[in-house]
């Protein structure tokens, strides 16, 4: 890949007034507005002095207790992911002040959600036996149009995705009422809000709206068991862990928060994305119904560079050390596993589950593509889905919030070693070489 010339401003382009503006490769250096910085600075001396620092499970499971008013978890089987996650934070991951204080946040308001749906579902059993239509899975690699490719779907009227204010917030509010969410839509543009403070150049390498369609990997960290964590920090014992455990339970949970939500706003099918799904296909098709998987390919160059760039970005908001050297050598690690572990249930006698979408036709014509998934799924591709299609295409043009720039020379690496790690999977789908090109879409 190309490298960029650095201009040595660490202030984020979106905020230099450039007419194009195009996200910082100073990796190293996180943007800090001045009070984070503050409040960062006086962090440290808290902890020289012995004040603070860390996370506790049993105070996080109380404040949630607190918080909601509520005691009863059910299973509990969640508490022991969430002790291996906790303790990989405390020890490894260097967070900022601000960074601990952001996962706190996280992990308490995950715990009130369980504890929400737990009485939610106790009042509602018949929640649990609700019909969730077709889904449509998307499970490609990060950064090959999944993202694109799951908004064009969840534009359509019939089609139900995870909408970001409910994926932040899965259970009415107190005192919210069925239909009327209106307290966790202001929550969610508060915390749009929030990113673009922390982060202002994140909007232009992953788009973000209250009101979006979401990862459905937010329902899995409800779990404690996804791939959130080794992503916005450095946590590989944690990571390690989570390789070696068996998913089921956790996909249990997120079925039955999708029906929690459906109970909540019908809707006659589903399309889900997160790549988090590549690495536990097997489970996903045992355990969610007339399931249907959609796996996008692109050059795993481009896929490599510009994730590792996302990394680095995130882990800024949350770190103030940022190793590009240890995000490289965990993704590609990672990203191989789950190419593999794909393909292996492809192989297993599930080949007639998936359906192959290539990130370059998906760009040239997405009508076409969105009808052959539509058919292979068993669903109308009406005139109504294909215009809003169409319409959602022309609103979301490429590069509006800024250019994301990346190379695979930032971090350590090279295009002929990627070639060579991904020649297993770029031969089997034929996949273009794109070379040594910049670009900007998920």
């Amino acid at each position: 890949m190309g490298s960029l010339e650095h201009t040595g401003d660490s202030k984020p382009a979106a905020l230099r007034g450039e007419e194009v503006s195009r996200t910082s490769t100073d990796y190293h250096r996180p943007y800090r507005t001045l009070p984070v910085a503050v409040f960062n600075h006086a962090g440290r001396l808290a902890r020289r002095l012995g004040i603070g620092g860390g996370l506790r499970v049993d105070s996080m499971i109380a404040a949630a207790r607190r918080k909601t008013g509520l005691d009863d978890f059910g299973d509990d089987w969640f508490v022991e992911p969430l002790n291996v996650l906790v303790k990989s934070i405390n020890e490894e991951a260097r967070l900022s002040s601000m960074g601990y204080a952001l996962q706190k946040s996280r992990i308490v308001s995950a715990l009130s959600t369980r504890l929400c749906a737990q009485h939610l579902i106790g009042k509602h059993p018949e929640i649990l036996d609700l019909d969730l239509g077709r889904i449509i899975l998307i499970a490609g690699l990060q950064r090959t149009a999944t993202t694109t490719l799951h908004r064009l779907i969840a534009a359509d009227p019939c089609i139900r995705g995870l909408r970001a204010w409910e994926a932040l917030n899965p259970v009415p509010l107190r005192g919210e009422k069925q239909g009327d969410p209106r307290r966790r839509i202001r929550l969610a543009k508060l915390a749009e809000k929030t990113i673009g403070l922390l982060a202002p150049e994140f909007a232009a390498i992953h788009p973000i709206r209250f009101d979006a369609p979401e990862e459905d990997v937010f329902l899995l960290d409800l779990s404690f068991m996804s791939q959130s964590p080794e992503a916005m920090m450095h946590v590989p014992s944690y990571a390690a862990w989570l390789e070696r455990q068996d998913h089921t339970r956790a996909y249990r949970y997120l079925l039955a928060m999708l029906k929690l939500l459906q109970w909540q706003r019908p809707g006659r099918n589903w399309v889900l994305k997160t790549p988090n799904h590549m690495e536990h296909l097997d489970v996903a098709l045992r355990v969610l119904p007339k399931t249907w998987v959609i796996q996008t390919h692109r050059d795993p160059k481009q896929a490599v560079a510009s994730f590792c760039s996302m990394v680095a970005h995130g882990r800024g908001i949350l770190s103030d050390h940022v190793d590009t050297g240890d995000i490289a050598r965990h993704w590609v690690r990672k990203m191989q596993r789950m190419l593999e572990r794909s393909m292996k249930v492809r192989d297993s006698g599930n080949a007639d589950a998936f359906v192959d979408v290539s990130y370059y036709d998906l760009v040239s014509n997405p009508i076409d593509e969105l009808r052959a998934i539509y058919r292979h799924a068993g669903i109308e591709f009406t005139r109504r889905a294909a215009n809003s299609a169409v319409a959602l295409a022309a609103r979301d043009v490429k590069d509006r919030h800024g250019k994301h720039v990346y190379s695979l020379s930032s971090f350590g690496l090279n295009a002929e070693e990627i070639d060579r790690y991904f020649a297993f999977y770029a031969s089997v789908f034929r996949i273009p070489d794109e070379g040594a090109g910049i670009t900007g879409m998920s």
